[in-house]
């Protein structure tokens, strides 16, 4: 039983680093007082339809899974009738040791910037820079 409680201690240790940490943020930089249109799901969540004024940002923080899959999907529209679109992933685990960080969307009028905010067992931090075009 001694072992036992011990080996129940030991992976709650583990999992605690699971538990935070983790997120998305997605914000408006758009010109000409558009609004940006943002829809992200993962296999248990959804988050919006949501409008997100000029300078305004979006924030949902969480934990991950145990198995290092957690992935969120996302939709962005922005323009005349929201033409103007992508489909890309927001976040997403590499491994069963990374704990995601915070990965920070922009979108701009030339394309969405991405910037992975490390850390502390936060693997592939990348610095601000174009990831995507507008899908026209």
């Amino acid at each position: 039983m001694k072992n036992f409680s011990i080996f129940l201690f030991v992976c709650s240790l583990c999992m605690l680093g699971h538990v935070s940490g983790s997120g998305i943020k997605i914000a408006n930089e758009l010109k000409f007082k558009k609004l940006l249109w943002m829809r992200c799901y993962s296999k248990n969540d959804v988050l919006g339809p949501k409008i997100i004024p000029i300078g305004q940002q979006f924030e949902n923080y969480f934990g991950t899974n145990f198995w290092g899959t957690t992935r969120f999907m996302c939709t962005l529209r922005q323009g005349p009738n929201y033409r103007h679109y992508q489909n890309f992933t927001a976040f997403k685990l590499f491994s069963h040791s990374d704990h995601g960080g915070v990965w920070d969307w922009r979108a701009r009028e030339d394309g969405i910037y991405l910037k992975k905010e490390g850390g502390k067992h936060i693997r592939n931090a990348v610095n601000m820079h174009k990831a995507l075009d507008w899908i026209y």
